[in-house]
Order: C-alpha cells, then structure tokens, then sequence
C-alpha cells in the first residue's frame, strides 16, 4: 500500500497514519471528526460505502458512497473493501482504492468505524493503523444525548444503547482510549495522539540516509 509522501528539510518522508476513530453512537465521534478535518489539513476523511438509505441533506460521494446490496455483494466478492460490517440492519466497507490514493497524494486517512472495522483494518494495515476508542461518561449520559437529540423512537434508542455496551466492551483492542466529557479537551487529547503517531521513529522514512550525513 503506497504511503504519505510529506517531506521535510531534512529529506525525511513520512509513512502516512490510518487514524480510526471508534465510539457508540452518541458519545461525539462525529463532532470530533468534524473538528479534527477542519484543524488538520493533511487528514482526509475515508467515505465509507453503504446499503442503507440517503439521509435529508447527505451528499453522495461526500457522507457515503450510497450502493445498494448486489453492488455492495459485488465488491465484498472482489476484495474491494479494505473491511466492511453489518450495523444496523444495513452494510458499511471502506473502499481500498480511495485510502490507497488519499495516501499516494500525501494524506492521513481518518476513519470513523466500529470495532469489528478497526480490527479488519489492523489486520490489513497494522503498522499504519492507529486506533481511539471515545467513551461517553456514563452510559446514562449517554441515553440522556441519544434522547435529547429527538431524532430516533425508543426502540431505537434502546437499540442503540444496547449495541453501545456491546462496543464499550471491546475497548482493549484500541490503541488509546478517551473520555468525551469535554468536547474540547477530548478533541486536544485526539490531537496529541495524531501529533505523536506522526513523529514515531517508525514512520519516518529517510532517516537512515540523514543519520549517515550526520556522522561523516
């Protein structure tokens, strides 16, 4: 898989991160997301493809690359998915050509998927794969959000909460773990891992070359 072709001063080159960020619904993953693509522009969203119906005010190729369920069969059966999950009722896959071209144009990739996406994606990428799982503060905080949002039935809702403890439990398969009890510290929390996964030894390509006109 190609990676990020940043460069410094130095001659260093960086491998690009596959930066996911995991959470139930309701804890402001999204948000977070938001926030992270306005503030960094070496960050590129991955736009995920799904079965499940355009939504008022989604834009195809934008929220979602929207396909319906022979499509979606299609592109499971011919490894186009970097990985996929059923959510819902409905499909989600992340499409390996566009993560491969964000990369070869010198972005990160941010992902917003679950734990079984993340773990799919470790197993492919491990070593650029970089995984945060967001915690809401109390699960009764979070029914309190997914209630006040007005949106959903409570059957849904109680749907949600149920998949959310189902999510909570996978917490040890991630990399960091935050608490999204303040928007704005979560979000700086967020930065400082992206900042430090970015100058990991590990990642720097290049180095080698510069450690030798160092030591002449």
């Amino acid at each position: 898989m190609p990676h990020s072709i940043q460069s410094d001063l130095h001659g260093f080159r960086r491998r690009g991160v596959l930066f996911v960020l995991s959470s139930p619904s309701g804890a402001g993953k999204s948000t977070i997301a938001r926030r992270l693509l306005a503030d960094e522009p070496e960050l590129a969203m991955s736009v995920s493809a799904t079965t499940r119906p355009m939504r008022p005010g989604e834009v195809e190729g934008k929220d979602y690359h929207f396909v319906d369920l022979e499509e979606f069969r299609r592109l499971v059966a011919e490894d186009e998915f970097l990985e996929w999950a059923h959510v819902f009722n409905h499909r989600y896959g992340t499409p390996k050509g566009q993560v491969e071209a964000m990369l070869a144009a010198g972005k990160d990739v941010l992902f917003d998927i679950d734990w079984q996406g993340a773990q799919q994606l470790f197993q492919i990428s491990g070593a650029d794969v970089v995984r945060v799982f967001i915690f809401p503060p109390s699960m009764e905080e979070l029914h309190r959000r997914l209630t006040s949002r007005g949106t959903d039935t409570t059957e849904v809702i109680e749907a949600r909460m149920a998949r959310a403890a189902n999510e909570v439990s996978h917490w040890d398969g991630y990399d960091y773990v935050l608490v999204n009890d303040d928007v704005d510290s979560c979000i700086r929390g967020v930065k400082t891992i992206l900042a430090a996964e970015r100058l990991k030894r590990s990642r720097q390509q290049g180095l080698i070359g510069f450690i030798r006109r160092l030591t002449r």
